[in-house]
């Protein structure tokens, strides 16, 4: 019975269950962490003093429940004047907002509209904060904000990969205008097949330019320890294994899911050691006083922490038709009955962008679009490898602001309707 649907449907009750229990350690850590770190305290400026401030805030970011972050993006500058940015919910579904970060003070000044796909994959939208702040002095910014799972009541109905694919098309009809496109990472494919859906309908909406990066078009090339998972498993054994409802008092409960929880310990363990090395050093970097390298490092933690849960045929549709099928590479991608057919593609300029160090999507996998957009012009196709980076640096990072960034601004404003 423990090999069977029992033993995952156990793991989200005592996921909840280690929280509460948990709650008095991270009170009375808060508490102790208030008189060691008062400045008011002189033993708060002792080398004792911060060692037990450090060991309490390391007890009670341990125990805590990591929220959704927020953007916290309330201005940018263009040609050297400062704007302030507004965050506005302007389209929704019980499954997505659709957020514009407006510049109101720009007026009839208006700027190409960029809709930023953000990865539906177990961290919310929220990490595409240094991408956004990029892009906005450029364009006229709109994100995904793909809610989680577990706070959408059953009665919503459901969410799969093809209503993902739906919902990209609706934003896109909502702006209005020809825009261009951005999938991170994940959306790389719904995003490729909302696109050739576009074009094989004649849409005048389609894309002016489809930029995807670090994304799974084709993941047989250069496979990474994430495919040969995906590839070395039956879509049974990741139902058994990994979808179990949603329990506690969330709105969504009851609702199947693939947990947030699950998510992160796997990518936790990818890379435990340098996970357990970059937390040795906080505790001697906030042991030492040294702010600046402990706000880095909280800040990183603070946001991937903070996971979110997928529906289970959103998840298992992802694992069949993009990880262990290749339906996209093979030409048997399907939008509901309908055969994708990214040939059509004719009026979209294509940004592939992919990282030297990927370890979640290796080199050669997004690139992989440019062979099967084969009607794309050349002139209006790149291809860029970002040297010296991993997953993340694909759309963050000091190299992405200096390298990655300025490519994709320079290519999508070469791009006319």
């Amino acid at each position: 019975m423990i090999k069977g649907k029992i033993f995952p449907d156990m793991l989200y009750p005592i996921y909840e269950l280690n929280h509460f229990a948990a709650g008095p350690w991270n009170v009375a850590a808060k508490m102790g962490l208030a008189f060691w770190s008062e400045p008011g305290n002189v033993l708060s400026h002792t080398p004792m003093g911060r060692q037990a401030a450090a060991a309490l805030q390391m007890v009670e970011r341990a125990t805590r429940r990591y929220y959704k972050p927020d953007f916290d993006i309330t201005s940018t500058t263009i040609a050297g004047k400062e704007y302030s940015v507004t965050e506005d919910v302007v389209w929704k579904t019980p499954f997505c907002d659709l957020l514009h970060f407006a510049k109101p003070a720009l007026g009839k000044n208006k700027q190409p509209k960029l809709l930023m796909v953000a990865p539906l994959s177990g961290h919310y939208a929220t990490l595409l904060r240094g991408t956004i702040e990029a892009m906005l002095p450029h364009f006229d910014c709109y994100v995904t904000d793909w809610m989680d799972a577990r706070d959408v009541p059953v009665d919503q109905g459901a969410f799969d990969l093809d209503d993902y694919t739906e919902t990209v098309i609706a934003a896109l009809h909502h702006l209005g205008s020809r825009a261009h496109v951005m999938a991170v990472c994940q959306p790389s494919v719904p995003v490729l097949a909302a696109v050739s859906l576009m074009s094989m309908d004649k849409d005048p909406l389609v894309p002016l330019t489809m930029v995807l990066m670090g994304g799974p078009i084709d993941t047989r090339v250069n496979p990474t320890s994430v495919n040969k998972l995906a590839e070395g498993k039956s879509l049974d054994w990741f139902e058994k294994h990994s979808i179990m409802p949603v329990a506690g008092t969330h709105a969504g409960a009851g609702r199947k899911v693939y947990p947030g929880f699950m998510q992160l310990s796997s990518f936790l363990a990818m890379n435990h050691e340098r996970h357990l090395k970059s937390h040795r050093e906080l505790f001697h970097g906030l042991a030492e006083g040294n702010a600046d390298h402990s706000d880095r490092h909280i800040t990183f933690y603070d946001e991937y922490m903070a996971v979110m849960d997928l529906t289970a045929e959103f998840y298992l549709q992802t694992v069949e038709r993009v990880f262990i099928n290749h339906d996209l590479p093979n030409g048997t991608y399907h939008h509901r009955d309908r055969l994708i057919d990214p040939s059509k593609i004719t009026r979209t300029a294509l940004l592939t962008i992919e990282a030297e160090r990927d370890d979640i999507s290796g080199v050669g996998q997004t690139e992989a679009a440019h062979k099967i957009c084969i009607n794309i012009p050349k002139a209006k196709q790149m291809h860029h490898v970002q040297m010296g980076v991993g997953h993340y640096g694909v759309f963050s990072g000091s190299k992405f602001r200096a390298e990655v960034a300025p490519r994709i601004v320079d290519f999508l404003t070469r791009q006319k309707a």
